[in-house]
């Protein structure tokens, strides 16, 4: 008897585990669910060629720190690591073996139609998810070792890697094929800021783990890219 009571302690102590482990998982869902921001559909023709923003491209650091529309902010992070092709689910930046190591980020300051924050960018939905409330540019800047650019710039896209993605499937090769993606895709960066009148400058020189604690995240950042309107 007093080991069927036992059991039945256990089962039911089981029992409302689970139940608050579901219950905590549908809470998060439901606030990630909540804190997602739709962006804007993409352009796939401007009135900027391709050539002309090649030959136009620059490293531009002053920003004159006008807010910039909801639109650049989705055509910009499109560019980084948006869907070129549905129904194969392909993305706008090749990648090593289709394992898409890269993960995007939005350091958002002076965006118009969006409050301050840091945020997540869905590639599969087009949409942002809020990480973090609040104007964290500061803190980025301080992590970036001071660089006035990173505070000036309205936002900034931020490039993280999950290297094992790509190792698990080359090995000690990987690390060669996702900076060669990173750069891939801060040159879409650089393309779709000149074609859209704006700038940005890739910036690599920040401290790893004071740049991670600041955003809050896992993955590797590699670039700092902010962008704006300059001077």
């Amino acid at each position: 008897m007093r080991a069927f009571c036992i059991c039945l302690f256990a089962i039911g102590v089981c029992v409302l585990v689970a139940f608050l482990m579901f219950n905590c998982l549908a809470q998060d869902e439901k606030k990630e669910e909540g804190d997602r921001v739709k962006l804007l559909s993409v352009k796939k023709e401007g009135k900027m060629s391709l050539e002309e923003a090649i030959a136009k491209r620059r490293s531009r650091r002053d920003f004159t720190g006008d807010a910039i529309s909801l639109e650049d902010v989705s055509q910009i992070l499109w560019a980084t690591q948006g869907i070129s092709d549905e129904k194969r689910g392909l993305r706008t930046v090749p990648s090593a073996g289709a394992t898409f190591p890269l993960e995007v980020y939005l350091v958002a300051g002076n965006v118009k139609d969006l409050k301050a924050g840091l945020y997540r960018y869905d590639y599969k939905k087009h949409e942002l998810v809020l990480v973090k409330s609040g104007d964290i540019r500061k803190d980025v800047c301080a992590a970036a070792l001071g660089q006035q650019m990173v505070q000036d710039a309205p936002a900034t896209v931020v490039i993280a890697a999950v290297y094992e993605r790509t190792s698990k499937r080359y090995g000690n090769r990987a690390e060669r094929y996702v900076h060669m993606e990173v750069g891939h895709a801060g040159q879409n960066i650089y393309l779709q800021c000149e074609a859209l009148g704006m700038g940005t400058c890739a910036v690599g020189a920040f401290q790893d783990a004071k740049l991670k604690n600041v955003l809050g995240i896992n993955e590797e950042p590699l670039y700092l890219m902010p962008v704006g309107k300059t001077k």
